[in-house]
C-alpha cells in the first residue's frame, strides 16, 4: 500500500506560481507518479507524470512549458511546480502512484494508477 498526501494548493492570481507537493508513505519503493486535476463538472484529466528514476517526464499539452514535475525519492516526495498560472488551471489537483518494475516507466492514463491522494484545491483568479 502507498498513502499519498498532497499539499501546497491555494489561491493565486493569474500569472502567479504555486508548488504542489505529494508525500508518500508505506511501500514507497519503485513507483511511477502522476498529477491529475479535476475542475467542477469536468472529468479528471492528466497533467504530468514522472518515472521512478526521474529521467522520464511527460506533460499534457495544456501545461507544457509552464508546469514541471520532479521528485526526491530520498524524501518520498513528488512536486509539481506551476508557473504562469491561468484561470483555466483552477481545479482540485490529485497525486497518483503506481508501483512498477520498470524505473523508467511513466503513464498518462489515470486507469494505470493504483493509489490516489485526497487532492488539493488550486484556484487562479483573473
Amino acid at each position: 500500500q502507498v498513502q499519498l498526501v498532497e499539499s501546497g494548493g491555494g489561491l493565486v492570481q493569474a500569472g502567479g506560481s504555486l508548488r504542489l507537493s505529494c508525500a508518500a508513505s508505506g511501500r514507497t519503493s519503485s513507483y511511477v507518479a502522476g498529477w491529475f486535476r479535476q475542475a467542477p463538472g469536468a472529468a479528471r484529466e492528466f497533467v504530468a507524470t514522472i518515472s521512478w528514476s526521474g529521467r522520464n517526464t511527460y506533460y499534457a499539452d495544456s501545461v507544457k512549458g509552464r508546469f514541471t514535475i520532479s521528485r526526491v525519492n530520498a524524501k518520498n516526495t513528488v512536486y509539481l511546480q506551476m508557473n504562469n498560472l491561468k484561470p483555466e488551471d483552477t481545479a482540485v489537483y490529485y497525486c497518483a502512484a503506481r508501483r512498477d518494475y520498470s524505473s523508467n516507466a511513466y503513464y498518462s492514463d489515470r486507469n494505470r494508477y493504483d493509489y490516489w491522494g485526497q487532492g488539493t484545491q488550486v484556484t487562479v483568479s483573473s
